[in-house]
């Protein structure tokens, strides 16, 4: 038996920790031992049932695993060997990884890199890892250190958290945008040289405005992005992977058409394995481990729904671990 945090939803909504049995295990070519999950902004909104995130019922939550495999029949994996999952529909369509064992699919996995640990590797989570890919869409279009000054938005998030420890390590002036001025000294020592209130970008805006960034990574969506693209430097490039203010995009089409702005859309849920591997190797490499145990808090699965409620109510910094087994 093992243990698994489960979604239900017959006459009325239900989340718990059950005992299931082998049987139980869904379909897949990688058997695995869970050590570690994370809770993102998508697993909160699943397990309070606050958004129509679930669309098969019942469901193990949890996006994302790491952990050790028990036994494989995918030639690229065997047992003992450590790994990550991130995304692919699980814990939406699929049973998740806040389970203490599981079946996945070793076409969609990526190795734990050799000096990180499976903790570390639920510290950067989803949120790291889609940081890194927001770095990545930046780069590829040209953008450097030398060019200016770059936003974070939704700063003391787990992916603002994990950008600007990034951004700072390659040498880019971070300016981190929060509505928790309270976590200033805590963005500082990520690595921002500066926190602003994002009431400043929360309100509709000009749709053209003073010229201040070279990049942008927006987390937040709706008149948070539409503020940021209409501050952008000619050239600039605009990251986006999330909507916590909202799916809307108030804008126009004056910074794209007499500023040349980039608007780049990054999803982390269905991208291929080679940009997987791409950023793990990255993240690896570029981020800084001592600043992503400041930003991590180890949580327990019995603790999940407490926690998620916090995140979505925004008493939640940077990164939370969930410890399965």
């Amino acid at each position: 038996m093992y243990r698994a945090l489960v979604l239900r939803k017959d006459e009325a909504f239900k989340v718990s920790l059950e005992a299931l049995q082998d049987t139980d295990l869904p379909e897949g070519d990688v058997e695995v031992c869970v050590e570690y999950s994370t809770l993102n902004y998508k697993d909160a909104l699943a397990v309070t049932n606050m958004s129509p995130v679930v669309r098969t019922w019942p469901m193990v939550g949890g996006i994302d695993g790491s952990g050790v495999v028990l036994n494989s029949t995918h030639p690229d994996w065997k047992a003992g060997d450590r790994f990550i999952h991130n995304g692919w529909g699980y814990g939406e369509t699929r049973w998740g990884l806040m389970a203490e064992r599981s079946r996945v699919k070793g076409q969609g996995l990526v190795h734990v890199p050799s000096n990180l640990t499976t903790l570390q590797a639920m510290a950067i989570g989803t949120a790291g890892y889609t940081a890194m890919l927001c770095i990545l869409a930046l780069e590829r279009t040209g953008l450097t250190p030398q060019a200016g000054e770059v936003l974070v938005t939704g700063a003391s998030g787990g992916v603002g958290s994990v950008a600007i420890a990034l951004l700072s390590k390659l040498g880019y002036s971070v300016t981190a945008s929060t509505g928790k001025l309270s976590e200033s000294d805590y963005l500082k020592a990520l690595g921002a040289k500066e926190v602003i209130d994002r009431v400043a970008f929360s309100e509709p805006g000009k749709p053209f405005q003073k010229e201040r960034w070279a990049g942008v990574v927006d987390s937040v969506g709706s008149h948070t992005l539409a503020n940021a693209l209409a501050q952008c430097v000619y050239g600039g490039k605009v990251a986006a992977c999330g909507l916590a203010q909202g799916m809307d995009l108030p804008t126009t089409v004056m910074p794209f058409i007499l500023r040349g702005v980039s608007l780049l859309g990054i999803d982390s849920v269905m991208a291929p394995l080679s940009l997987r591997k791409e950023a793990w190797s990255r993240l690896a490499k570029d981020l800084d481990l001592q600043k992503l145990s400041q930003m991590t808090q180890v949580i327990a699965l019995d603790d999940v729904v407490t926690q998620a409620q916090a995140l979505l109510s925004g008493q939640v910094k940077g990164r939370l671990v969930v410890k399965v087994s």
